[in-house]
């Protein structure tokens, strides 16, 4: 990958980030993961925890899982502040190529339809809708489906 699209500031996750990545989240999402559910990722050895700083701040997180060939992004999140300014797209990229080093050949992740511009990132990025999962989020009214996308990576 080219160094003009690499994250220069991307570090493991660690537990004492779990205070700055919440106020991040619970910005960034109207149902946004817990605290604990960020706890039981660090703690899975087939998950991998990032963090994305910028100045000196975060200003996004990663976690996807990989295992037997295939990874799943679980959380791509840039923080309010930082949206719209090209960061989701390189933090994707850097997504497949930490799927690449554990051997991973396709890379899955939900999103919601409602999420319009997540939708066309993922697609422009080269990934295909392959399914609906439905009832899948909680939303504000009852549950929201999930686009299910997949993209090969090799």
């Amino acid at each position: 990958m080219k160094d003009k699209h690499r994250l220069k500031h991307l570090r493991k996750m660690t537990e004492g980030d779990l205070p700055t990545i919440m106020q991040g989240e619970l910005a960034s999402y109207p149902h946004p993961w817990t605290q604990k559910n960020f706890e039981d990722c660090l703690q899975n050895i087939n998950y991998s925890c990032w963090v994305f700083e910028k100045s000196e701040q975060f200003a996004g997180h990663l976690v996807l899982s990989t295992s037997v060939g295939e990874a799943h992004i679980l959380n791509l999140c840039i923080y309010p502040k930082e949206q719209g300014k090209g960061w989701g797209r390189k933090l994707l990229a850097e997504a497949e190529q930490i799927a690449k080093k554990h051997q991973a050949e396709t890379c899955f992740l939900e999103v919601r339809p409602s999420n319009i511009a997540g939708i066309q990132l993922y697609q422009t990025a080269g990934y295909n809708e392959i399914g609906l999962r439905k009832n899948y989020y909680p939303a504000i009214k009852g549950r929201e489906d999930a686009v299910v996308m997949a993209k090969t990576l090799f």
